[in-house]
This record gives C-alpha cells, structure tokens and sequence, in this order.
C-alpha cells in the first residue's frame, strides 16, 4: 500500500553505494604510473591533469593534485579485484614493494596491502 505524500519523506534514507573514493597526491605524473602499472583502468584525466579517475565497478578512485602541504595517513581504501595474485605480480614487474605476499585472511578475502607514493594504503583483495 503507497503512503500519503505526506508520510512518503518520513523514512530514513538508505544508503546504497560509494560512488568514488578521492585521493590527494603532490605528483600526479608518479600517482597515475603507479596506478596504472597495477592496472587501474582510467577513465579522465592523465599525468599532466589536476583531477584524474579510474573507473572500475561502478566506483571510481579519484587522485587530485594537492600542494597546500603533507599529505598525511589518513586510512585505507580496499579495492576488490578478480585476481589478487596477478595484481600483485603487476606490483613487483613495475617496482613497487607490496608490505607482503597475498594471502588467505580469516574474514574470507585474500588480500595484500602496497602503499601509494603519496602514503595512502591501497588493500587489493578478492572474497573468497
């Protein structure tokens, strides 16, 4: 049964998705070669861009050129990927030092995490 207009907006709001995630970098040139050397698709943007995403899922991973200072820690982004170890191959071919070899976690995702020449942790993983 519809409720009148007047009920309709009473509901609480449902969250549905994370559309994008943004990423500060001081090198957008470094910031894009990193990401495309694990495989990240990209969808605008470039090297030489303040603004660039990569579109995968649905979702997109935004990096925007910041200079106002440090870029600080300030958490972790988990991308789910179909293959885990393959990414991780792409990781080392391309210079990047992961902190471990993928592996089986307890929570039924197999994961490694690589940190972004700006400092932020990237986790890739696949449920398992």
């Amino acid at each position: 049964m519809n409720q009148p207009e007047s009920q309709s907006h009473t509901q609480e709001p449902r969250f549905e998705g994370l559309s994008a995630v943004t990423l500060a970098t001081h090198d957008m040139e470094r910031a894009v070669a990193f990401y495309l050397a694990l495989g990240f698709p990209l969808a605008y943007g470039g090297p030489f861009e303040a603004f660039t995403s990569f579109a995968f899922g649905g979702t997109y991973l935004n990096v925007i050129l910041d200079t106002r200072g440090p870029v600080l820690w300030w958490g972790r982004v988990i991308v789910h990927v179909s293959d885990v170890d393959a990414v991780y191959h792409k990781a080392l071919a391309a210079g990047y030092q992961p902190e471990a070899a993928p592996a089986d976690a307890s929570w039924g995702e197999r994961y490694f995490h690589i940190t972004d020449p700006d400092g932020h942790e990237i986790s890739i993983a696949k449920r398992l």
